[in-house]
């Protein structure tokens, strides 16, 4: 992306928001007042729409409606159009992208499908600096499947790749938001015969993706960070079209049959993506997310990415004036939606900050993120939660007893 304007005053934070193409979207979100929300990155807000949609779901859907809703309110079909919703979000085919089960349990499906399509003794990559769950579900399936599971260094994991290797990777480094160059990696992958399978849980709903183009061929992603779906969520699939035919989930369950109905004995799978769904769908989950899926409706990808752009490059000009570093991509590079600052009390620091009203969070052991979700956000808020970082800094506030105790969710 090239360089963008950004703010670097109250004043021209004010500006912004009256140019801002998306300020119309902010309307689309229940926020308590005397809150900016800074951690979209890790748990959406509620949009209006989404709890009207849950409320509907439960309260006519499943309390009058109650088992024909199967058909009459299409919930056997959810998994399907919800993720045709996404697809445009993350530039797929309609087709292409299912939403099932966790992050985890799809991560654990399609790496083991791959595998079960190689030869023996396949080898599955991992950065060690790759989100934590991801590793962990890794280890596990190597161990059940016997695949070697290889370790790599921070941005390593390409550079190793060999003819049957699958890597898995984040789009988006969930501690410094550093954007990975799909094309680039792709054709990589490509040339040495290996696979990817990318990791959209920071990306999705906060950058203009374009996996299709860009030679993407497996993917897994969550709808509870930028995507609003509330928490729990359910997560997505995408495989390409051309790919997925070849595939067999590793967990065949009876929604992913072709003929789920039938009760056969054997196991067909499904056409198409849709064979990676397992049990039934969190129904009312998928009906909160469907909601929430509206606060995209009109909005341009690219005007979203951009304002996020802005957002963050705004931080790290503050950051940079008071003092403190940032592991996250410099001004004018592209990134993700959040930034990093880093803190010896980064924890005290976070909770002086949700004291005044800005929520932010916290990665030990010393990693303070600005989640800058820019559907809902304004410019000025953000700068007005970058003046309270200053003032909270300079009068040494994060040093009081009460922001040193650990609460078990940071």
């Amino acid at each position: 992306m090239p360089n963008v304007s950004y703010p670097k005053s109250l004043e021209e934070a004010l500006l912004f928001d009256e140019t801002d193409p998306i300020s119309d979207a902010r309307t689309k979100f229940s926020l308590p007042e005397q809150t900016v929300y800074l951690v979209g990155h890790s748990l959406g807000p509620a949009p209006r729409s989404a709890l009207s949609a849950l409320h509907d779901s439960a309260e006519t859907d499943w309390r009058i409606g109650m088992v024909s809703s199967w058909n009459a309110a299409n919930w056997i079909d959810m998994p399907r159009v919800l993720g045709s919703r996404i697809a445009r979000l993350i530039g797929a085919q309609d087709d292409e992208v299912v939403v099932c089960d966790s992050v985890s349990v799809n991560l654990f499906k399609l790496v083991g499908a791959l595998t079960q399509r190689r030869e023996s003794n396949v080898r599955v990559i991992v950065e060690d600096c790759e989100f934590p769950t991801d590793q962990y579900i890794l280890k596990g399936l190597a161990d059940l499947t016997g695949a070697r599971l290889q370790k790599a260094k921070r941005n390593a994991g390409v550079s190793m790749l060999q003819d049957g290797d699958i890597l898995v990777r984040s789009l988006v480094d969930y501690r410094t938001a550093e954007v990975s160059d799909v094309q680039q990696m792709e054709q990589t992958a490509q040339d040495k015969g290996a696979a990817i399978v990318w990791d959209l849980s920071h990306a999705t709903g906060v950058l203009d993706l374009k996996l299709r183009e860009h030679g993407a061929k497996y993917a897994v992603g969550c709808t509870y960070k930028y995507l609003n779906g509330g928490p729990g969520a359910p997560a997505f699939i995408y495989v390409r079209d051309d790919c997925v035919d070849d595939l067999q989930t590793p967990l065949p369950g009876w929604l992913g049959h072709s003929e789920p109905f039938a009760f056969s004995n054997t196991y067909q799978a499904a056409e198409g993506v849709q064979r990676f769904v397992a049990g039934t769908p969190p129904i009312l989950s998928m009906s909160a997310l469907n909601g929430a899926l509206d606060a995209f409706e009109g909005v341009n990808l690219s005007d979203l990415e951009s304002k996020a752009q802005r957002l963050g490059d705004m931080c790290l000009h503050a950051f940079s004036r008071l003092g403190l570093p940032s592991p996250s991509p410099t001004i004018g590079m592209r990134r993700g939606g959040h930034v990093s600052l880093i803190h010896e009390d980064g924890y005290a620091v976070s909770q002086a900050l949700a004291k005044r009203g800005y929520k932010t969070d916290f990665r030990t052991p010393d990693t303070i993120r600005f989640g800058l979700s820019p559907l809902f956000l304004k410019y000025s808020e953000v700068w007005s939660a970058l003046a309270a970082l200053s003032e909270i800094l300079e009068t040494k506030q994060y040093l009081e007893p009460e922001f040193s105790v650990r609460q078990k969710v940071t």
